[in-house]
């Protein structure tokens, strides 16, 4: 009999976990989010506060709404109180040793039978599974930011992961209201493999001057459609992100499209991460740094 998800962890209250959380929240499943200490704590709260009250003064959810949604989510520093979770994510930053350590941690204060999930990127699953007993209960659920609009999960498939998991996990994703696709264990899953070489070929034509930021970007939104510029997603993805996925992408294929550009390294370097530093390509309002990104 497949087991159903009833109780919910996330392990990280990043931009991305706070997401998360906040989704898990709205479709009505109590959630628990644990970070590392009490201010990492408070800016989850933050994040999820001020989304919600997008919310409710854009006429999507009014204030009972809003209470009800807070009321279902725990904020914590302890592992300990994850323990009743029928299924933790974990929402760590994209750091392959980071991840490893935390979900070993985390495999010994939940039940044999709880689902773990990544919600990684572009690292292998199989990596991040080998210290979990029993790993056919490891699977990747990758989440797209901001991640109470997105649609999208991809649902990544292990060698190890068994088809019970997989079913969990569809059926879980099916409750938030997102479109699940499968995908196996390879870095960059689906989306990043093919979206990474697209981004940094535009990284890659500005730094060679070729044409101004503005221009690449407004080719792509004019030309193709697409509701932003490369440029400006890569902004709103996070430098320090797309360059640890391109690392992890090329570490695993050896393929030139893969590998990120000096440029991307350098801004990396001087903390011109994107929309949450407010500075990337383009420059923000400060006000609203870290609400984008």
């Amino acid at each position: 009999m497949t087991m159903s998800i009833e109780n919910v962890a996330v392990l990280g209250g990043g931009l991305m976990g706070s997401g998360i959380a906040e989704s898990v929240a709205l479709a009505g499943l109590p959630v628990a989010v644990r970070d590392i200490d009490e201010g990492a704590v408070e800016g989850a709260r933050g994040r999820i506060e001020k989304s919600l009250g997008r919310a409710v003064s854009g006429g999507k959810m009014d204030e009972e709404a809003r209470d009800a949604v807070l009321s279902r989510i725990t904020l914590t520093t302890e592992l300990e109180d994850l323990s009743d979770a029928d299924l933790v994510i974990e929402a760590v930053p994209e750091n392959a040793e980071l991840k490893v350590d935390i979900l070993a941690q985390l495999a010994g204060h939940v039940s044999e039978r709880t689902v773990i999930a990544s919600n990684t990127s572009s690292i292998p699953i199989a990596q991040l599974a080998a210290g979990i007993d029993r790993p056919e209960r490891v699977l990747g659920l990758h989440f797209f930011s901001p991640v109470p609009v997105m649609k999208l999960i991809e649902i990544v498939v292990a060698l190890d992961t068994s088809e019970e998991t997989v079913s969990v996990a569809t059926e879980f994703a099916a409750r938030l209201g997102k479109t699940a696709i499968e995908t196996k264990d390879r870095s960059g899953f689906i989306v990043n493999m093919l979206l990474v070489p697209y981004l940094m070929a535009a990284v890659r034509m500005y730094e060679e001057g070729f044409s101004t930021r503005e221009s690449i970007d407004e080719g792509m939104r004019l030309g193709c459609g697409h509701p932003m510029g490369p440029l400006a997603l890569s902004d709103l993805i996070g430098l320090d992100v797309l360059y640890s996925v391109c690392n992890s992408l090329y570490d695993e294929f050896k393929r030139d499209e893969y590998a990120p550009p000096p440029l991307l390294k350098r801004m990396v370097a001087s903390g011109r991460i994107g929309q949450k530093a407010g500075r990337g390509f383009y420059e923000y309002d400060r006000a609203r740094a870290g609400t984008a990104a």
